[in-house]
């Protein structure tokens, strides 16, 4: 194991749903290079293991992801190229989780901070501590928003809403959060892992694959006319009500059962060097 992982996120299932950690509160979770390779690998790897059916994406500490190394920006090179290089980097890993075919729930333990919470964003249902608090912090710094919160945030809650909150170098409480639709639900911060948990292992018993499709097709709602919209949608449930999903969703509503769609799929082992992502910690 590379030993510089192992304290900046731990990966571990609970029983169809992958945990990814993110522990290095040392820098209150930043999205330094080796937390963005560790994270990149995390996701790569769940997304490839049929076993896995739903993620569950959280933080340790009093944050959440403060977002950008603010040290590494002061010591490393920031030319042109280099940040260029940086960001198709970043890219590598961060669309296909804005696509990740399994349903993604995020734990908001602390602070997101700046891209922290672009990462935050990227998830599909969002829960957070009472404690919790979304930060800005962009202009703040002198740069743009980043991390993919310029696409995320609009679609969220509106383009004059998301200005108002990045321009303003805004912080939103978990409550406020809600009140604008951003997170769906504030628990006590004792409380955030069982109920995140909770919502992952129900999304994992659904039926996954036709999230996945469906995520897929609502990215593109934003960017597509109704009349392309309405094909991709025919076209999409074309390959649904193919699948063994389907079959077992209507056998179960005509039998007056619940639906097993979890057995509908055999695991297989991931595709990725040893079985596992290197670098991170799995208990």
């Amino acid at each position: 194991m590379n030993k510089p992982y192992t304290k900046i996120l731990d990966v571990r299932r609970d029983g169809a749903v992958q945990i990814v950690r993110l522990t290095n509160e040392e820098t209150r979770n930043s999205l330094s290079n080796p937390m963005r390779v560790a994270l990149a690998r995390a996701l790569q790897q769940a997304a490839e293991d049929d076993g896995v059916r739903a993620l569950y994406l959280t933080g340790s500490g009093s944050t959440f992801c403060s977002g950008g190394d603010l040290n590494a920006f002061k010591e490393g090179p920031n030319k042109p190229w280099d940040v260029h290089r940086r960001f198709r980097s970043l890219r590598a890993w961060l669309v296909p989780f804005l696509y990740f075919e399994k349903p993604v729930v995020v734990g908001l333990n602390g602070y997101a901070v700046g891209g922290g919470m672009g990462l935050a964003l990227a998830g599909d249902i969002l829960i957070a501590a009472q404690s919790a608090k979304l930060m800005s912090g962009f202009f703040r710094l002198g740069v743009i928003p980043d991390v993919a919160m310029m696409y995320t945030l609009p679609r969220l809650i509106g383009l004059a809403r998301a200005k108002n909150f990045l321009f303003s170098n805004a912080t939103l409480t978990a409550q406020q959060a809600l009140e604008i639709g951003l997170v769906s639900e504030v628990v006590a911060d004792d409380r955030l892992d069982e109920a995140c948990l909770a919502k992952a292992h129900q999304l994992a018993a659904g039926p996954t694959q036709v999230i996945g499709l469906a995520k897929l097709l609502m990215a593109r709602s934003f960017e597509t006319d109704v009349d392309d919209m309405f094909l991709l949608e025919g076209l999409g449930q074309s390959l649904a009500m193919s699948g063994e999903e389907f079959r077992e969703g209507l056998n179960a509503l005509l039998e007056k059962r619940p639906a097993s769609f979890a057995r509908k799929r055999a695991p297989t082992q991931p595709t990725t060097s040893g079985g596992k992502p290197k670098g991170v910690t799995r208990r």
